[in-house]
């Protein structure tokens, strides 16, 4: 393998915390975007699970979880020291709150229907950890200091889908904290440059290599 490979599809936050690992590392990549509508088979031939993220590096090694993949592009270099967490322990079930509870509430929410009574239960049950959030959010710009770390990078882009379901009930909650911190990824150049949209990847097409960082 020449070079590493992401396969990603843009809305997808857990691809989306695999391109701002990669951002973050500056590493090079071709980027592949996979429609999870109509995977490629060539996709489905290398991770038979089908889902987004997925790395190949250029040693041929196989990543298909996000936070795995955070993890590595990181630990090959770290320029924000985003990697630079008071716990382990902490930052792990942290992740694993947002991966799981959190994660279930917001999937009820997004995709029941209008008239779905448990579409408010399930946002209701979002919102205990979002108030938790919006505490924690008090003490620094950031989760765990002012500058950003990787368990921001790794939560926001499932905030930003909660957030999308219904913008404006969420802009009129009493999150002030949670806002500034969402506002200020969204304005990022980081977010602004993971997330250009890139046609579906078809084998032939011209690779698209992402090889321009600007932190």
């Amino acid at each position: 393998m020449p070079h590493t490979i992401l396969y990603s599809f843009r809305r997808c936050p857990y691809a989306m915390r695999a391109r701002l690992a990669l951002y973050s590392a500056q590493i090079e990549h071709e980027h592949r975007e996979i429609l999870l509508k109509d995977k490629h088979p060539t996709f489905l031939k290398i991770s038979p699970k089908g889902t987004v993220p997925v790395l190949v590096t250029k040693a041929g090694d196989l990543i298909e979880e996000s936070m795995d993949i955070m993890k590595w592009a990181l630990d090959n270099n770290d320029p924000e020291h985003l990697l630079s967490t008071s716990s382990d322990t902490y930052f792990n079930s942290f992740i694993s709150i947002v991966d799981n509870n959190f994660k279930i509430h917001l999937d009820g929410y997004k995709y029941s229907r209008d008239d779905d009574k448990n579409k408010i239960k399930y946002r209701d049950e979002a919102c205990k950890f979002l108030n938790e959030l919006n505490l924690k959010l008090a003490k620094n710009n950031w989760l765990m200091a002012n500058d950003p770390k990787i368990c921001d990078l790794a939560i926001l882009p499932f905030i930003r889908q909660f957030a999308n379901v219904d913008n404006n009930w969420f802009s009129n909650q009493p999150w002030p904290n949670i806002h500034r911190w969402l506002n200020s990824f969204l304005e990022s150049n980081r977010f602004l440059s993971i997330m250009y949209k890139y046609k579906k990847w078809e084998i032939g097409h011209s690779p698209i290599y992402i090889n321009k960082f600007s932190l």
